[in-house]
This record gives C-alpha cells, structure tokens and sequence, in this order.
C-alpha cells in the first residue's frame, strides 16, 4: 500500500492507520482525506505531500 510523506517534516500519512486524532479512520485512503487536512507534525497541506509505493 502507498504511504504520503510531508516534504516538510518527513512525517508519513499511512492510509492502513489513517489519522485517528484527527477522526481520520483506518483505512481512508489519501484521497478521500478532506480538503481541510493538515499533516499532523507541522500543520502544512495535502499539496505538500509526496506518494511513497
């Protein structure tokens, strides 16, 4: 499965855990995050993220 990694902090969105503090639940894949988002660790945008297979 493909993981998200922050090209700003290095923290990595793994769609199998999901973001639960968030209310982000396993399995929600990268796309289906809402537009809202904010990486967790530095707060910056989806647009910062980069796809890892």
């Amino acid at each position: 499965m493909k993981r998200y990694l922050c090209i700003a902090c290095g923290y990595y969105y793994d769609p199998a855990v999901g973001d639960p503090d968030a209310g982000i639940a396993p399995g929600t894949a990268f796309e289906n995050l809402p537009e809202d988002w904010v990486c967790p660790q530095c707060g910056v945008g989806k647009e910062e993220f980069t796809v890892e297979e």
